[in-house]
C-alpha cells in the first residue's frame, strides 16, 4: 500500500491507515467504483481492441511487404510463426500478470520486454479482456488493500492507551 508518510487529522492525530495503490487510468477509483469506472472501462477496452485491430493490420501490410518482395516461403512462414508464439506468450503473461501476484523467485519481467515487444497484439488483447472484466491489476491490488486494511484494524484494536495512564487494578 502506499508508503507515503502519515497524513495529519484535523484533530492532529496521525492517520496512518493504508491508502490503495492507484491504477493507471483509473486512479482509485477501483475502490468504490465511482467517479466513471465504468465509462473509463468500457471506453479502455474499445480503445485497447482497436489499437490491437490497427496493429493486426500493420502486421499485415508488414507480411503483404515480404510476400510482394518475393522472399522465400519459409522466412514468410518464420516470420508468422514468431510473431504468433510471441502474441501468445505476451498474452498469457499479461493475463496471468494480472490475476496473480508473483512468486518470489519469478523470472524479472524486463527479461521478456523484447518478447512483449514483438507480440504487443498479445498485451493489447490481455488488457482489453481484462478490461471488460475489471481494471487490469484490480484483483491485485483488492487483495493487497483489503490484508492492509485487516492488518492495520487487528494492529490498532489491540492498542490499549498509554501503559502508564491504566489503572493497577484493571490487569487481569
Amino acid at each position: 500500500m502506499s508508503t507515503s508518510h502519515p497524513q495529519i487529522q484535523p484533530d492532529g492525530a496521525p492517520d496512518d491507515e493504508p491508502r490503495p495503490e492507484p491504477i493507471r487510468f483509473y486512479g482509485t477509483s477501483w475502490v468504490d467504483h465511482t467517479g466513471g469506472y465504468a465509462a473509463r472501462r468500457a471506453g479502455l477496452a474499445l480503445g485497447t481492441a482497436l489499437l490491437a485491430v490497427a496493429g493486426a493490420l500493420v502486421l499485415w501490410f508488414g507480411y503483404a511487404g515480404l510476400y510482394n518482395s518475393g522472399t522465400a516461403g519459409w522466412l514468410r512462414g518464420l516470420v508468422v510463426v514468431a510473431f504468433t508464439l510471441c502474441t501468445v506468450m505476451s498474452f498469457t503473461r499479461t493475463w496471468s500478470g494480472y490475476a496473480r501476484p508473483r512468486p518470489a523467485d519469478a523470472v524479472d519481467e524486463s527479461a521478456f520486454r523484447s518478447i512483449k515487444v514483438v507480440g504487443f497484439i498479445g498485451v493489447l488483447l490481455a488488457y482489453a479482456l481484462r478490461t471488460v472484466m475489471e481494471a487490469p491489476g484490480e484483483k491485485l491490488r483488492r487483495w493487497e488493500y483489503e490484508a492492509a486494511i485487516e492488518r492495520h484494524r487487528r494492529r490498532t484494536s489491540r492498542r490499549s492507551g498509554h501503559p502508564a495512564r491504566r489503572r493497577k487494578g484493571k490487569r487481569s
